[in-house]
């Protein structure tokens, strides 16, 4: 997990209580999902999806039909104006224009509110103004809700436009109310341009403090501007003159979202007399440049909104709408979705399933006190099944310091197993069984080991592994930090015989994360070198003829190393998983999070994600070093 010596804020570090990963946008947001509508039709007054890799080339979903029933959904039979939004809460929601534009541009008073936590199920109510709020008779129409959270108010503000008799369209906001079904009081005026024209189609975010409102304005030229405030609620704004959009022609329904991993926004808005969608991008909000040339997409929108997702998501979201045909294909690197490290990776033939066990990542100082599983079909789609050891809870001997499990399925009686999970907790290597490979699991209530060899100085009893000998039917466990040691464990696989401790280190730039295996004969023991913090941890081996030694270390022993090309760093802390009846192979590791892990110091170490790809070997038995890779692997049947 880390270097031997550690620095005396390393160690405060490690007593200290796990700190909760405050971000709620998952770690990994590799796509974008735009919300829209198609046009003034009512067929066409729906709530429509299209997915994108980059944020630049766009594929209708459901072959660019609704996703939604706007019949279900609204008091008209239509809806426009779709804004779609992720809350810090990591609940979704979307607003709507309860409108169909064939019964008059002054015909509705209603907003749609929807909610969903899959983006694939969605709850919704009609919320009608006129009908809700006393001193709204003269009102004309509800246009262009959009939701913002508002910081200041720990709430979700609705804010949209309204116009009540022959005065201009003002935008106005009201808080949601918990449920998200409605609004808690009567909407106020969130802001009306000094020029007192009509403004329309509000879109607000947030930079560095400030929030940018986009705007369309009317009564003369029908353009973009943007007015800026610290205080959402307070009235006072900052107008800027310029218009922002890049052409002549008359836009509408500006989209403001910021590109995955990149300081870069995109301002999109309708040309809506032409029947097509402008792109422009900027740094500071200000200051605008035109990307149509980049832009491609398979449908045509109307004043539509773009949200970035993760590879979970897209995977949910194409799984439900099926996968446009011209969809590039999907990075499957990660594997999991958020901070994981240190991967052990099971194949069940009880459960004919794949299992992933890793240490729960993303805590300063490798604080983290539970791990959890995750399971598999195919290698590529896990399903999260929860923690499975928590410290201070199931583990009574120690509360700090959840790390590097390892598991072994024992046949104790035809068709009947049991699962051994070994560790590392504050420093020592504890012991959980179970009857399945999710758990529950009961602890040993003791550690396994927990002190040095006899005779080793330094070094630190963590990163288990257990190890099961085809040719003698024994099981070993090997640990160890700054050496490596192994000792054979009793038939009730939760101690070891003492007198079988060894210490097998390779070679002296061995650091940690040990895993053994067996191929044609051959031992494979392989390992860390340098330390998780550092872009250069890598993977490398040594075989040998038995389990215990003596360890004959290739002229060329590297596994795994960074890809700087590719922004791949601090590649290690591997299991490998052998296809049940096949000499098909796989490694299991982490890395830095892609692409900010090099930037992030030391913080890279204990922010890592897991990631597969093929392990193969040349015909003398070597290892062939593996090129870490984005793509992943394929899905395995």
């Amino acid at each position: 997990m880390k270097k031997i010596i550690f620095s005396i804020l390393s160690l405060i570090a490690l007593s200290k209580p796990a700190v909760a990963q405050t971000d709620s946008r998952p770690k990994d947001e590799v796509a974008y999902l735009f919300a829209y509508f198609t046009g003034n039709n009512v067929e066409e007054e729906a709530i429509r999806f299209g997915v994108s890799l980059d944020g630049y080339h766009y594929y209708a979903l459901n072959g660019n039909n609704p996703v939604v029933d706007s019949k279900k959904i609204s008091s008209t039979g239509g809806v426009r104006d779709p804004h779609i939004m992720r809350g810090p809460d990591s609940v979704f929601r979307l607003v709507v224009t309860d409108m169909t534009s064939s019964k008059g541009w002054d015909s509705n008073r209603a907003m749609v509110l929807l909610k969903s936590t899959d983006l694939v199920n969605w709850t919704s109510a009609v919320v009608n103004i006129q009908k809700l709020y006393p001193g709204n008779d003269d009102l004309k129409r509800v246009w262009a809700p959009q939701t913002v959270y508002d910081k200041a108010a720990n709430k979700y503000m609705v804010y949209f436009s309204m116009q009540h008799g022959n005065g201009s369209d003002i935008i106005y906001y009201a808080y949601a109310n918990a449920s998200f079904t409605g609004l808690e009081s009567t909407p106020k005026v969130l802001f009306k341009p000094k020029s007192g024209r009509a403004c329309i189609d509000g879109d607000i975010v947030e930079k560095d403090g400030v929030y940018h409102l986009f705007y369309k304005t009317e009564g003369g030229t029908n353009g973009i501007k943007v007015a800026t405030t610290k205080s959402l609620t307070s009235g006072k704004w900052t107008e800027k003159d310029e218009y922002l959009q890049q052409t002549t022609e008359s836009v509408e329904g500006a989209g403001v979202f910021k590109l995955n991993n990149s300081d870069t926004f995109i301002l999109m808005y309708d040309v809506y007399m032409k029947g097509k969608y402008q792109f422009t991008k900027s740094t500071d909000l200000e200051h605008f440049s035109l990307i149509d040339s980049e832009i491609s997409m398979d449908f045509n929108p109307r004043h539509g909104t773009v949200m970035p997702i993760s590879r979970t998501e897209l995977k949910r979201l194409l799984a439900k709408w099926g996968t446009p045909a011209n969809l590039p294909q999907l990075n499957n690197n990660p594997v999991l979705e958020g901070y994981y490290a240190d991967p052990e990776i099971l194949y069940s033939n009880k459960t004919k399933k794949y299992y992933l066990y890793p240490t729960s990542d993303g805590f300063d100082g490798w604080s983290g006190t539970y791990i959890k599983v995750f399971t598999s079909s195919n290698q590529t789609d896990w399903k999260d099944e929860g923690k499975n050891i928590t410290q201070g809870k199931d583990v009574t001997w120690a509360n700090r310091n959840a790390w590097a499990p390892c598991i072994i399925e024992k046949e104790v009686k035809k068709g009947k197993y049991k699962y051994y999970y070994y560790f590392t907790a504050a420093q020592k290597i504890g012991v959980a069984v179970s009857d399945n490979p999710t758990g529950p699991f009961k602890d040993s209530g003791k550690p396994i080991v927990a002190t040095r060899p006899a005779g080793q100085q330094g070094g630190q009893e963590i990163d288990p592994d257990v190890f099961r000998d085809p040719v003698s039917g024994k099981f070993y466990l090997y640990w160890g930090n700054g050496y490596c040691a192994v000792a054979e464990l009793n038939a009730d696989m939760v101690t070891i015989k003492p007198e079988t401790v060894k210490v097998i280190t390779p070679t002296k730039s061995y650091n940690e994360g040990t895993y053994v295996f067996y191929r044609k004969g051959t031992y494979y023991l392989t390992w860390s070198e340098n330390d998780t913090r550092s872009p250069d941890y890598q993977v490398h081996y040594a075989t040998s003829k038995s389990p215990l030694g003596p360890w004959t270390l290739p002229a060329d022993n590297l596994v795994m190393r960074k890809d700087a090309n590719a922004g791949i760093y601090g590649t290690g802390h591997h299991s490998v998983l052998q296809i049940p009846g096949e000499d098909e192979w796989y490694i299991v590791y982490h890395r830095f999070p892609y692409p900010k892990g090099i930037t992030m110091g030391d913080a890279a170490g204990f922010h890592r994600e897991v990631c597969i790809d093929k392990l193969e070997f040349n015909a003398d038995g070597s290892i062939k070093p593996t090129v870490p890779t984005h793509k992943g692997i394929a899905p395995l049947k």
